[in-house]
């Protein structure tokens, strides 16, 4: 089977590819005159099918040894490695990254996967004597069952790998559910999977819209859910799930603050806003939108973002010049051009950027908005924005710098630049979110630690890392008597 020469990919159920009738169609949104391909629509028949296929095929996977879930996870390392020039391509294409951002993606996913191939053989258990005689207890870990994953199309190829391969790695059966927009890569994950010997029903992928998603949570037969997204679909799975006792996993938005102090390091500092409020074209969960500095370096600070922003090419995704490619979509070009109208009506103060932009190739590119002025009333520093705009506040204080950056909602990541230790340790201390950066953007993560926020940004264990083994697996307590 080869039908992705033709532009087809069906769905990956119980080992096979499934076409469909109904199919969607993707375009490059760095140019619209190309088309990505054409992806199979998952019916409600076809999610039964595949909840029933990985129910068949959980008991022979969780009793399944270790070291066949570790060369299986190996092989698809390899696999990704082997052709990292290839899908960063096609990621760049699908998702209108630049191709240095996504052949760190695809890097990143592979370095996932091996490390998850080592834990599945490090899934370590505890042996305790009991508080009577005679009795010893034994603490193991084992699988959650038939695990929904859904996933964003921020991040098409990473996220997938790093909920399917710990999923996998610790004895569950996954069922993957990507973003309509970013159907490819996901396609070529089956692909890998298929290839590197994941057994039928094992791994699956349904693809389609809302309903496809719908469909797969509401099914009675799964155990678990894994979902990464908007704040209003997670509340709607949490919903649905939670009172038929599904294991529940949710990673949604961010208003991520940087702070700038007086003492900082200004030019690394403006790097890291660059970096982290306009790079992947600011559709990041963890993007900086909110940037806290100090009344002493504020105006400085703004002229030498403005020289730095004015300087960024904005282009192809393809393009080695471009720094930033395109929004991902029609939908999100109109969503964050709202945003910046209505930032204007709040009383911010647009000082550069924030508009639509013509480029060789029809596509939707957007230049990236500064706002000075901020004010945690403005809509735009209360809800996610998900492009690249940030808005400034202006500090008297660091106390005044750490009420600013905790008053939202969301608590996903937070950053400080300083030359302090010890003011650095405070702002960590005072910090409400689930990750805090120090003199680094608030984006970034590294695969074996855990990742997530607090309050509206997340729910349930946290990914990656140890957070990893706490959602996917469940403890078992033994009591033996002699």
């Amino acid at each position: 089977m080869d039908s992705s020469t033709s532009g087809i990919r069906p769905n990956y159920i119980n080992g096979e590819w499934r076409p469909a009738e109904a199919y969607s169609e993707r375009r490059n949104p760095s140019d619209l005159s190309e088309s990505i391909g054409r992806f199979a629509m998952a019916s409600p028949s076809d999610v039964a099918d595949a909840v029933t296929a990985a129910h068949q095929a959980l008991p022979g996977w969780s009793a399944e040894t270790p070291q066949k879930r570790q060369d299986i996870l190996n092989r698809a390392a390899d696999i990704v490695i082997r052709r990292k020039d290839e899908l960063a391509v096609l990621l760049s294409r699908e998702e209108g990254k630049t191709l240095v951002e996504a052949k760190a993606e695809v890097m990143k996913a592979g370095e996932t996967f091996r490390y998850f191939a080592g834990e599945a053989v490090r899934m370590a258990g505890a042996s305790l004597r009991s508080v009577r005689a005679g009795v010893d207890i034994d603490m193991r870990r084992e699988p959650v069952g038939v695990m929904a994953l859904i996933t964003p199309w921020n991040f098409p190829f990473s996220i997938p790998v790093w909920k399917s391969a710990p999923a996998l790695a610790y004895g569950n059966c996954a069922i993957l559910k990507p973003a309509d927009l970013t159907n490819a890569i996901a396609w070529e994950l089956a692909k890998i999977l298929h290839e590197a010997g994941v057994p039928p029903g094992v791994f699956q992928l349904v693809m389609g819209g809302a309903e496809t998603g719908a469909a797969l949570v509401s099914d009675q037969g799964i155990d678990g859910v894994s979902f990464t997204g908007s704040g209003a679909v997670g509340r709607r799975i949490a919903k649905d799930v939670v009172d038929r006792g599904v294991r529940l996993q949710l990673e949604l938005g961010g208003k991520n603050p940087l702070y700038v102090a007086s003492d900082a390091d200004m030019a690394k500092a403006v790097d890291a806003v660059i970096k982290g409020g306009f790079y992947s074209t600011g559709q990041r969960c963890t993007a900086s939108s909110r940037i806290i500095v100090d009344a002493a370096i504020h105006e400085r600070f703004v002229e030498e973002l403005l020289v730095r922003t004015r300087a960024l090419r904005i282009g192809h995704a393809l393009d080695p010049k471009s720094d930033i490619g395109p929004l991902a979509s029609a939908p999100q070009l109109q969503r964050v051009s709202g945003f910046v109208a209505e930032a204007e009506q709040d009383g911010a103060e647009r000082r550069y950027g924030g508009d639509r932009l013509d480029r060789e190739t029809q596509g939707y590119f957007f230049s990236p908005a500064i706002f000075t002025r901020g004010d945690m009333r403005q809509i735009i520093n209360r809800e996610e924005v998900f492009g690249p705009v940030i808005s400034i506040f202006k500090a008297q204080d660091f106390d005044a710098a750490v009420r600013i950056a905790n008053a939202t909602e969301y608590g996903l990541s937070a950053g400080i630049f300083t030359s302090s230790h010890a003011k650095a340790r405070a702002f960590m201390r005072a910090s409400t979110a689930g990750m805090v950066m120090v003199n680094l953007p608030t984006v970034g993560s590294d695969y074996h630690v855990p990742f997530g926020g607090r309050g509206a940004s997340a729910y349930g264990p946290k990914e990656m890392g140890l957070g990893a083994v706490e959602f996917f697996t469940e403890t078992k307590t033994a009591y033996i008597a002699d």
